[in-house]
């Protein structure tokens, strides 16, 4: 049975707002006609987006389109209630807003959060600006339907609405979720009904989401859909998790910052993933410390996968403390810089091999670097890739060709390269690929 619910103004914001909840691996059904709809028809639903198409009609006509919506899908085991609306404020935001608050009736607080960074789209100082300009000088204020006059969001949910507002800033993100949390709750006593927050960032997105969830206090989204699927992916359990039967594994042997702000992005926001640390310097201490290295990260995997449909093994080398000193070995080994990473990259190629033995149900495959990539694919004597698209700049889907793991598909991304959603986006690919 569902347990959210996205009110949106117009059919493409509301399946735009609904691919970014599918891709946190949930089931989200686009509804364009409730007449007749039986809820119990759709048990397998986790989330219902509703497009009431009233993002040109008059403020009164737009509020009750938005009231009788959420009455009718209103219901006590719902997590999260959204109102989506468009990432540069146009429309009835604040009769919507309001529309939403009345319908519910449970003194909850519409958390406005304008923010939509894969679009350049920011709230900072409380300004939206968008590719780095103010909003009102954008095609937005030319727009003939819904045109806008000001950056400021608060000015339009004053403008639109009939209840008081309250704003948190970049500066009070500063000070953490408790902070934040606890403003929030001020808010709430003062009878602030609808706050807009400034947010830049996913990292403003989830301090955000966790600061909502400390304070305690019913609440409503009012966002263009990314700050949505934040919420439902920290409030709405998944149990079809644990049924899904393919899986992707990711090897991440780089060792650079790009990787790092990538990997932590990814197991920051994306729910259902395990991580397992590779402890990179036993690689290359002694063969007997290898392979009891090697044999522990394998089985760590292959004893915790069953309830995640994603698992990463990174070396810890990706932390600057853990970095290893290559001179030392280089005089050991009496080989050179490249001659130790071999032996690292084959180790994980190693692992990856194990893994994917042990697990059939791991489909998918994942490699970021591509002295990585190589090792694996020697290791698991594929003869090629049959290339099939771009995931990202940079990052190349494809099938493995010839040998045992013929067919299996894999996403190669070189370390360095992407912005930080980049394994989040490459992660979630394959694992639709493998699941549709």
């Amino acid at each position: 049975m569902h347990k959210c619910v996205v009110i949106a103004d117009d059919l493409t914001g509301g399946n735009a707002t609904g691919v970014m909840i599918s891709g946190y691996g949930y089931d989200t059904y686009s509804i364009v006609n409730k007449d007749g709809l039986n809820l119990d028809d759709m048990p397998e639903c986790d989330c219902i987006v509703y497009p009431t198409n009233s993002r040109a009609l008059p403020a009164k006509e737009a509020y009750d389109l938005v009231y009788e919506a959420t009455k009718f899908f209103k219901d006590d085991s719902i997590k999260v209630y959204s109102k989506r609306i468009d990432s540069t404020l146009r429309g009835n935001l604040g009769s919507e807003t309001d529309a939403m608050l009345d319908a519910l009736d449970n003194d909850a607080v519409a958390m406005v959060v304008p923010c939509f960074p894969q679009a350049e789209r920011i709230t900072v100082g409380g300004y939206v600006l968008v590719k780095g300009i103010p909003l009102h000088k954008t095609e937005a204020a030319a727009d003939p339907i819904a045109s806008i006059d000001t950056p400021l969001p608060v000015n339009l949910f004053k403008k639109q609405s009939k209840y008081d507002i309250g704003s948190i800033m970049i500066d009070d993100m500063m000070y953490g979720e408790e902070y934040i949390a606890d403003k929030i709750k001020i808010f709430k006593q003062e009878g602030k009904r609808i706050i807009v927050f400034d947010s830049l960032t996913q990292e403003d997105m989830d301090l955000i989401a966790n600061a909502i969830i400390k304070s305690g206090v019913n609440f409503i989204a009012v966002d263009p859909g990314i700050f949505t699927a934040t919420m439902v992916s920290r409030l709405v359990p998944n149990a079809k998790k644990e049924q899904r039967t393919n899986r992707v594994l990711a090897v991440v042997g780089t060792t650079n910052a790009v990787a790092r702000g990538q990997l932590e992005e990814f197991l920051e926001t994306q729910p259902g993933a395990l991580n397992v640390y590779a402890e990179t310097e036993e690689f290359l201490r002694s063969e007997e410390r290898r392979e009891k290295e090697i044999t522990r990260v394998v089985n760590e995997v292959l004893y915790k996968c069953h309830g995640y449909d994603m698992c990463t093994v990174v070396g810890d080398g990706i932390f600057p403390a853990k970095r290893i000193s290559f001179k030392t070995y280089m005089e050991y080994y009496n080989i050179n810089a490249d001659g130790v990473s071999k032996m690292i990259n084959d180790a994980f190629a190693e692992i990856t091999e194990k893994i994917l033995r042990g697990e059939k149900t791991f489909q998918g495959l994942y490699t970021s670097g591509g002295d990585i990539t190589i090792a694996v694919c020697k290791r698991l004597k594929v003869a090629g890739l049959k290339l099939i698209e771009d995931v990202a700049p940079l990052a190349a889907h494809g099938i493995m060709m010839s040998g045992e793991f013929n067919g299996l598909k894999i996403v190669t991304k070189g370390g360095m390269v992407g912005d930080k959603y980049a394994m989040k986006v490459c992660m979630n690919y394959l694992s639709r690929k493998i699941n549709s």
